[in-house]
């Protein structure tokens, strides 16, 4: 298994390298820990080389100290760990690895050191959400590491399930023995489409070598009906299409509200065609 950890050194960022050793702590994994520095270069009239080498030192000395936070954790003697340092365009050093490394899994914090707290997800995570045809993890700040055993999947029932998305869904379900929870959610009570039944009837035949359940909540929008989902049934992860931009927009995109609080606290498994 290869994990792709892109980080900025923040403290968000550490969380979700913390979350990934401990969700894949039963699987032998290679850890690729990577900073991309895609910032221009700043125009200034002193030796630029002088100003580079000092950008350069605290990146290594950052690297240092975040490899020591490593090592104080409990040794897993499955993982392995490969840092390195690259100056580009973050997508595109991103899709690099991915395809050099034969990645199987992105994880990230929803924020990096912008901590632009008015967004739900950072920008260089949505643009890896849209952008990378590669299953990734999105780690919240607040999220904290417990035995995962009920994954949420919210779904309309109105999209085909590719194989490739039931098999990393099944893969993942099998890290931590966890059982899946599919949620069909509606504003009002009515029956599924000839459509939505033959997905759902294919769904529940792809499912059944893993321990799953369906269920139906009748809410008034999407995000309150995952909250009280969230709350009611302990989800301690929710894995979403990444084709099904709608779902998106109200779930993991949408703007901070008082009442909902599982964008901060339960990790998003985005998952790809």
């Amino acid at each position: 298994m290869n994990i792709l950890l892109p980080t900025d050194f923040s403290q968000n960022s550490w969380n979700a390298i913390a979350y990934a050793v401990d969700f894949f702590k039963n699987i032998h994994a290679n850890f690729y820990i990577i900073h991309i520095n895609d910032q221009e270069p700043e125009e200034v009239i002193s030796d630029g080389s002088v100003i580079e080498k000092k950008k350069s030192n605290t990146v290594i000395q950052s690297f240092q100290l975040l490899l020591q936070k490593l090592q104080q954790q409990k040794t897993n003697t499955k993982h392995h760990f490969y840092t390195s340092i690259e100056d580009g365009n973050f997508i595109e050093s991103i899709r690099l690895h991915v395809a050099e490394k034969h990645i199987n899994f992105i994880v990230m914090g929803t924020q990096g050191n912008s901590n632009f707290k008015e967004a739900t997800v950072g920008s260089h995570t949505t643009d890896v959400i849209t952008k990378v045809k590669c299953p990734i993890l999105v780690i919240p700040e607040n999220a904290r590491f417990r035995s995962v055993s009920e994954i949420a999947f919210p779904t309309d029932f109105n999209t085909r399930y590719k194989t490739k998305i039931l098999s990393t869904l099944k893969r993942v379900s099998h890290f931590n023995n966890s059982a899946l929870s599919v949620l069909y959610v509606s504003k009002k009570s009515e029956e599924l489409s000839e459509i939505q039944q033959n997905n759902k009837l294919f769904l529940q035949g792809q499912l059944q070598d893993i321990p799953h359940s369906f269920h139906y909540k009748v809410d008034s929008t999407l995000e309150e009906a995952v909250q009280s989902f969230v709350v009611q049934h302990e989800v301690r992860m929710i894995a979403m299409m990444a084709k099904n931009l709608n779902f998106f927009q109200h779930i993991l995109f949408h703007p901070i509200a008082k009442k909902i609080s599982y964008h901060k606290e339960i990790p998003f498994l985005v998952l790809h065609e």
